[in-house]
């Protein structure tokens, strides 16, 4: 992740505009085809392009309001907004996903009716070359941002993929190799696809919501970063957090009992440089403890700071 706050917010915004036109030129082309062909797996793709349309916009609002600075009502930001827009989308796509699988059984009780193969597969052939183009521009903007509202957009628009392939082989089979539950089957097959995507990303942003701590290889990551400092002897009730695409930490350390406060401000500001070196945009609480204070109990009370304690080149 690099850029400033509103370097990162603009692309976040750039990514969910290009969500926003490509889910509207797909939902006209797929709107055609669906009516001229009356497949089921069409008309699934039509209907997760029409939610996808939905999401796009409230994921632009939930990263342009994650973008805005902290204010007096929100002194951490509003980076959590974009995990309920994340949230937003993962309850369409799972609506999406049930409404499609019922229109496959219906299908199946009445018989399939699709007409018209070679619209169909041409809008799917469409479709395809516009998600790849659009995914290409979100990876370019998740790496940059790690913004989890863009990163479920793009896990949905993966999905997509797979989607129309799959309409162009329930037309393939249905219209020409005669194979009438082809069209139905595929539905079914979109409408698991489409709830297993939401399922998995819902993880990311519950964890968000419920303020998960950092995976343990980041947490390692930045414990060994702050060993390197030789003023630093432990560290205890470690918390850290994300919110968007900002991270939050606050800890306890222990410093020689004998450091003036000044002597200790400035251990404290080399901690937060080194740091921050590592971990750009990282918001930092500090509270000094003379070495071997403890007030916390249980596991927030011990030292969590890797036994070796300074690095070669510290």
């Amino acid at each position: 992740m690099s850029g400033t706050p509103a370097d990162n917010g603009a692309l976040n915004r750039s990514a969910a505009f290009a969500s926003i036109a490509a889910a509207s030129v797909l939902l006209l082309f797929k709107g055609w085809a669906a009516w001229s062909t009356g497949s089921t797996a069409m008309l699934g793709s039509l209907a997760d392009t029409g939610l996808d349309l939905i999401a796009s916009v409230a994921t632009l609002a939930g990263v342009w309001i994650a973008a805005q600075p902290a204010d007096h009502n929100h002194r951490f930001g509003h980076g959590k907004a974009e995990a309920i827009a994340a949230m937003f989308q993962i309850v369409l796509i799972s609506l999406s996903a049930f409404a499609i699988a019922a229109r496959a059984l219906e299908q199946f009780a009445q018989g399939s009716d699709t007409q018209g193969a070679q619209g169909g597969i041409a809008v799917s052939v469409i479709a395809i070359v516009v998600t790849f183009a659009l995914l290409a521009w979100q990876q370019y903007v998740i790496r940059r941002t790690a913004s989890v509202a863009i990163r479920t957009d793009n896990m949905h628009y993966q999905s997509d993929l797979l989607l129309n392939i799959a309409v162009i082989g329930a037309l393939v089979l249905d219209q020409y190799a005669g194979f009438a539950l082809a069209d139905p089957l595929f539905g079914l097959g979109i409408a698991a696809w489409l709830a297993w995507g939401a399922w998995s990303a819902s993880t990311e942003v519950l964890e968000q919501l419920m303020d998960h701590e950092w995976p343990e290889d980041k947490k390692q990551r930045f414990l060994e970063v702050l060993a390197a400092n030789a003023d630093v002897s432990g560290v205890h009730d470690l918390r850290t957090r994300t919110s968007g695409n900002r991270d939050f930490v606050q800890f306890h350390i222990w410093v020689d009992p004998q450091m003036t406060v000044r002597e200790a401000h400035k251990v404290m500001d080399a901690i937060e440089d080194r740091l921050h070196a590592e971990f750009p945009d990282l918001e930092i609480l500090i509270h000094p403890d003379p070495e071997g204070l403890v007030d916390e109990v249980g596991d927030a009370g011990k030292d969590v700071l890797p036994p070796i304690r300074v690095s070669p080149e510290a």
